[in-house]
């Protein structure tokens, strides 16, 4: 029986892995550091560390350096929830025998660790064994950022990489593109994490009581004003304030804020005094900023002192890669929360959910899903359980969902998929195949198939 330590300075992460692989045939012991892991290890044989990447004080990384070290014949699997590839290329070039991302399945582990055992090659340098799945820490209410899109990655590790910074930060992207989960990433990557992290929507108030819910105010500064407030700022003093639709503020009051971002102080309203305050700023905006700056809505000076690091979020339609692992997450979390045994998406279902526009984005996914997890009868998601959830508008589906009623097979829904597309692109199959997602051949084989001419019928 291989002798397996588990390395992870979150308890949680770190019993459901023993449990996981106890379960699995091993016998695993557990340390909360690599101090402690370290201590074990030149006390034990250990056929496989596993190891997270982040803890206090020695890193995961600094730990693979010692074992390989000490124990060369110990084979090394790093986890983490924030993968790069430079990460991934400095894991392999070390010595560690694979490198995984949070979260993984336990046969992903497993498979992983029995290659080892039977002396299978090492990783390939930047592979990642599952998409990048950012796990949220108790501030982030359970909720998390998905995705494997390329360039939404780049986004995340600028996040990152700046996240100590106490320069301001401007997120741009649609409604339900995740702006706001992305700040909470930031803070809690930050030197801040251990403050306060503080949201207001600065469309949701006018004028007066957001300068008041900003920057507080002094007992009978006006009527009703019976006590002292203390306002956001000071509120997140020492941590994070995030100023989500900034660009909906009014006008008067961008002059306020800029003030307040040049001289890290704010005046409470009836004050006689400024207050010095430490918070780091982070604005969102679904619009345009320099589109608001020329009608005059926001000022310039203003935008150029938020846009110090600029974060730009994807819409869902432009990382269409992210849907079906969003569809599992989604589904795995709302089939626990219902108390559902929905377990997969059919193929069919899938199908529709890239073919959707989302001008949701993640938020209306989230939605839909929730809704279908609901009202699922059995432990697939089928097109109809998704049609009676949600449906979508014109421009949203290939498909409309009187189109496809319950009880179609999938040869026909494919049928008239394939039809519906034909006639949108008047029969250019090439353009066909490209919206369908397969190639020309296989296009030209199911029209055989379904004994479709060339006109289409």
């Amino acid at each position: 029986m291989a002798k397996i330590l588990v390395v992870d300075d979150d308890p949680n992460m770190r019993v459901s892995l023993c449990e996981a692989l106890a379960r699995c045939g091993y016998d695993v012991e557990s340390a909360p550091d690599a101090v402690t892991a370290l201590r074990q290890i030149e006390t034990k044989d250990y056929r496989v560390v596993i190891t997270d990447i982040r803890m206090p004080g020695r890193s995961g990384l600094e730990l693979l350096d010692d074992v390989k070290a000490s124990r060369p014949e110990t084979s090394v699997i790093l986890i983490t929830a924030y993968g790069t590839v430079e990460t991934a290329v400095e894991a392999i070039r070390k010595g560690a025998d694979d490198y995984l991302l949070k979260p993984f399945g336990v046969d992903v582990l497993n498979d992983t660790i029995r290659r080892i055992l039977n002396g299978g090659a090492p990783a390939e340098v930047g592979r990642a064994s599952a998409p990048a799945q950012l796990q949220p820490r108790p501030a982030d209410n359970g909720k998390q950022i998905i995705t494997k899109n390329p360039k939404m990655l780049q986004i995340l590790q600028m996040a990152e990489r700046t996240a100590n910074s106490s320069a301001p930060v401007l997120i741009q992207g649609e409604s339900g593109t995740g702006k706001e989960l992305m700040a909470r990433f930031i803070h809690n990557h930050s030197g801040r994490s251990e403050g306060a992290f503080v949201a207001i929507n600065c469309a949701a108030l006018p004028e007066n009581l957001l300068e008041s819910e900003l920057f507080g105010y002094e007992k009978g500064a006006f009527t009703g004003a019976v006590n002292r407030k203390i306002g956001k700022f000071e509120l997140a003093d020492g941590g994070t304030l995030l100023l989500d639709e900034v660009t909906e503020m009014d006008i008067n009051l961008q002059a306020k804020l800029l003030r307040v971002l040049q001289e890290k102080e704010i005046d409470r309203v009836g004050g006689s005094a400024p207050v010095k305050v430490d918070t780091r700023v982070i604005a969102t905006t679904n619009r345009v900023p320099e589109d608001a700056i020329r009608e005059g809505k926001f000022r310039k000076d203003l935008f150029f002192r938020l846009n110090v690091i600029p974060l730009t979020l994807l819409p869902l339609r432009e990382r269409p890669e992210d849907i079906p692992v969003l569809a599992e997450f989604f589904l795995k979390k709302f089939s626990v929360e219902s108390a559902r045994d929905v377990r997969a998406v059919s193929p069919a279902t899938m199908y529709i959910l890239k073919k959707c526009k989302w001008g949701g984005n993640v938020r209306e996914l989230e939605n839909v899903l929730e809704r279908a997890v609901l009202l699922c009868h059995t432990d697939v998601l089928e097109p109809e359980d998704l049609f009676l959830s949600y449906s979508p508008e014109g421009e949203q589906s290939t498909e409309r969902p009187e189109n496809l009623p319950a009880g179609m097979t999938m040869e026909e829904m494919e049928r008239r998929l394939i039809l519906g597309t034909l006639e949108k692109t008047q029969n250019n199959r090439t353009r066909a195949a490209e919206m369908l997602g397969i190639s020309i051949r296989t296009l030209r084989n199911k029209l055989n198939a379904y004994k479709i001419d060339e006109k289409g019928k």
